[in-house]
């Protein structure tokens, strides 16, 4: 008597096609969209919580594991600039790449805003907008780097602080040397530890992303969007030229390498920040990605942590220069030559002051407060900030992977074997032999 061979579950799951991540979150975008559609439509009240639970939990556990990564991301990434020869070279250029492309951003923002006059006939009004709670200034920036004691800026997330502190304790790991070294190696423990369960609550990003975009239009409604189309689109276009016009030439002439690949390679990470609307959320994968690109790994664990808290072409450079404008004219008020100077001061120069409070929120405040503009229109900005925060971080994560590339092409450190080998396909946030254990 013969019997029917029964199939084992390994096998089973190997019969069932495999979801690429970003179809994952794809198919959360678009679920997220529709059941929001039918919560403001049909004045679903439980659907609409619903959903503002998924987002707000997906993002509490983002809140949660960024905090002491950020610490520890930067002062172990501190302390590996001591196996980098011409540590200092490489910092240096770093930065000064990071202001080029800022400027060429924030260059391309008031070029579309001037174009396209995102705040003419909106039907806004000041009625409409409320002034912040919190203010971005000059002196609040340079005050709010040093913190008043280690526990606030954990507990209120104040990035800069923390950056801050961990730049402190990188330094003084390296000067006290070998007797730091116990210390080091926690550290580098605890990294990784951080790491792996920021890719378990990665995994769930195509959940986040339907709650957060499914509350966003449940909230706001198509109807008010409308009144943004433009400054949306201005937003979107002005961060696409930069991804995929100002990155790929930049990549090809100075890096001499093909901008293609770069996509190829980058694609998991700005996919994640996109959903994310996290730099620093996203920051292990942009820096495996980067390292995956050709980057050395000891200068892509400065370059990448640094970048994250400072890199921000999309939130701190284009944003805020169509925001200006948007504001302007919604309130009535011309903007002259020095204005669009100060404009692009703001942006290349104070773009860490992204990290200090809540994206780019602070450094709108930054620039409408530079420039005298009324802070009421930060109110008339935040019912479209959902949507507009997901391109611009993924375009500030773009370029925290396109700017170490840069750096070490120039600095003839890139493995441009490795980088004409990447693939996006091992990349996923979770390895599926991990994901199944």
């Amino acid at each position: 008597m013969s019997s029917t061979p029964t199939s084992s579950p390994a096998s089973l799951r190997g019969r069932i096609p495999k979801v690429p991540f970003w179809a994952q979150i794809l198919l959360g975008l678009v679920l997220g969209a529709l059941l929001g559609w039918v919560a403001k439509s049909g004045d679903v009240h439980w659907l609409e919580v619903t959903l503002d639970k998924i987002g707000s939990i997906f993002v509490q556990l983002l809140m949660v594991v960024i905090a002491p990564l950020v610490f520890f991301a930067i002062m172990v990434s501190i302390t590996n600039l001591r196996n980098v020869s011409n540590a200092a070279r490489l910092a240096t250029r770093t930065l000064m790449w990071f202001m080029i492309t800022s400027l060429i951003a924030v260059v391309i923002g008031l070029a579309i805003g001037l174009l396209t006059d995102p705040g003419s006939g909106t039907g806004l009004t000041a009625a409409d907008g409320k002034e912040p709670k919190k203010h971005g200034s000059w002196l609040d920036f340079l005050t709010g780097i040093v913190p008043t004691d280690v526990i606030t800026p954990f507990t209120e997330l104040n990035v800069l602080q923390i950056v801050f502190m961990a730049a402190a304790a990188g330094i003084a790991i390296l000067q006290v040397g070998d007797k730091a070294k116990p210390v080091l190696d926690l550290s580098q423990a605890a990294l990784e530890l951080l790491q792996k369960v920021l890719w378990w609550v990665i995994r769930l990003a195509p959940l986040g992303s339907l709650g957060l975009v499914g509350t966003a239009i449940a909230t706001y409604g198509w109807d008010l969007i409308g009144k943004y189309a433009t400054f949306t689109a201005d937003i979107y276009v002005g961060c696409a030229i930069v991804m995929f016009g100002v990155y790929p030439l930049l990549l090809s002439t100075v890096a001499k390498v093909n901008p293609l690949q770069f996509f190829k390679g980058a694609w998991p990470a700005i996919q994640l920040a996109f959903v994310s609307r996290s730099s620093v959320g996203t920051m292990p994968l942009t820096q495996k990605v980067t390292e995956r690109l050709g980057v050395p790994k000891e200068y892509a664990s400065f370059a990448v942590p640094f970048g994250s808290t400072t890199k921000m072409d999309g939130c701190a450079s284009i944003y805020p220069a169509i925001a200006a404008i948007f504001v302007a004219q919604v309130f009535d008020v011309n903007l002259e030559i020095r204005d669009y100077v100060l404009i692009a001061f703001v942006s290349v120069i104070g773009s860490a002051a992204t990290a200090g409070l809540t994206g780019a929120t602070v450094m709108l405040t930054l620039t409408l407060s530079t420039l005298g503009l009324p802070m009421a229109g930060v109110g008339l900005l935040l019912a479209i900030d959902p949507i507009v925060d997901m391109m611009r971080t993924a375009t500030n994560v773009a370029g925290q992977s396109v700017v170490p590339i840069l750096v070490s092409a120039r600095e003839g450190i890139l493995d441009r074997k490795a980088y004409d080998a990447a693939t996006s396909s091992p990349l996923e946030p979770v390895p599926a032999t991990a994901a199944a254990a």
